[in-house]
């Protein structure tokens, strides 16, 4: 495993340089055309648990293995360079509201195994364009940063130290069953996700390998900030320490609101960038309506003006927007990072610069 982990991360460092990548679409959004109930999700080995269990979508890695392995494919097939794995929610954190919490490392070790088999699937049939595995850590249903009680500004309901703990289980479950990149995404809590940060350092340090790091922020709605206040720029400065593979922003907007955030993090940031967003705004149903050809014409134009190095889609988006989105960058060259000159930058919500 580890030889083979060593050259498909050379294989993704080349390929970086040379095209644009695509990453997967919506898990989610695949899993709901299915119209699983809840014993689609329990499965016989949950059949007996106390709560009920539907809507854990991660869960499906263990009771519906052919389903999550058939997504899997079908985003492979579409154009996907690099899949993510159904473990979003998989910490002890996240996996409390269905009493599952002992589970989280085996749901990462499990997602991951499946999305590594897939991928390898694909190397095989097309050698000369080898796929890869992103190991997902969603940002959890807590806010370090923010308290959940209007009365009481001090309050919290997650410490960074809890965080790091859950964080770590996870890491160590997707290593092992064979990510090549850790992907910490869809963070609307800048400290929730240094929490993660310094929890991937760690496993790193425990079990002997580094891999790809990638950190994707959501901008919460039309202010331009995340859910902590903070602007693309101040984001970057916060996590650039952990030197990411790519910086990028995902979910919450559709691919023409994200198209100015996603710009001014090119501008400034000295890595690659990456964005998948949501197939439009959702509709007065939650759903969303954005057709494929129009997500992939705004990513397209994205390309074209240099501002990405990895794309894909977030929720709402399918194996049609993954292989229409691959057309629309194919052929076009990746962005250059940026070149930023020395000197202190620091963040609160905005960024701060002390030149030298």
């Amino acid at each position: 495993m580890s030889g083979g982990r060593e050259q498909r991360r050379a294989a993704l460092e080349t390929a970086l340089d040379q095209r644009i990548l695509v990453l997967d679409g919506a898990m989610g959004t695949m899993i709901q055309r299915h119209r699983l109930e809840e014993a689609d999700y329990r499965g016989q080995r949950f059949a007996g648990w106390p709560s009920d269990v539907k809507g854990n979508n991660d869960l499906l890695s263990l009771t519906r293995p052919d389903l999550i392995a058939a997504i899997h494919a079908d985003y492979l097939a579409a154009g996907a360079d690099i899949v993510e794995t159904n473990t979003f929610n998989s910490t002890r954190i996240s996996l409390a509201d269905y009493g599952m919490e002992e589970l989280a490392r085996e749901l990462n070790e499990a997602g991951a195994a499946l999305a590594r088999k897939a991928a390898d699937a694909w190397t095989e049939k097309t050698p000369q364009r080898p796929r890869w595995v992103a190991g997902a850590l969603g940002p959890t249903n807590r806010t370090a940063s923010i308290s959940p009680d209007v009365n009481d500004a001090g309050a919290r309901n997650i410490t960074f130290d809890g965080l790091r703990t859950a964080y770590r289980e996870a890491v160590e479950g997707l290593i092992a069953g064979g990510c090549d990149l850790l992907l910490v995404e869809t963070v609307f809590d800048t400290l929730n996700a240094k929490a993660a940060l310094f929890a991937i350092d760690e496993a790193f340090e425990s079990l002997g390998v580094r891999l790809p790091v990638m950190v994707s922020g959501t901008i919460t709605d039309l202010s331009g900030r995340t859910l902590s206040g903070q602007t693309p720029e101040a984001f970057w400065n916060s996590v650039r320490h952990a030197r990411p593979l790519a910086i990028g922003l995902n979910c919450a907007l559709g691919a023409s609101q994200l198209r100015a955030h996603v710009a001014e993090l090119a501008r400034v940031a000295d890595t690659r960038v990456c964005a998948y967003p949501n197939a439009g705004l959702p509709n007065e149903f939650g759903g969303y309506d954005e057709v494929a050809e129009t997500t992939a014409a705004f990513i397209g134009e994205w390309a074209e003006a240099g501002l990405v190095n990895i794309v894909g889609g977030c929720c709402g988006t399918t194996p049609d927007h993954i292989a229409a989105i691959a057309a629309a960058v194919a052929g076009k060259p990746p962005r250059t990072p940026a070149s930023v000159p020395p000197a202190l930058r620091l963040s609160g919500l905005e960024p701060f610069m002390l030149a030298s």
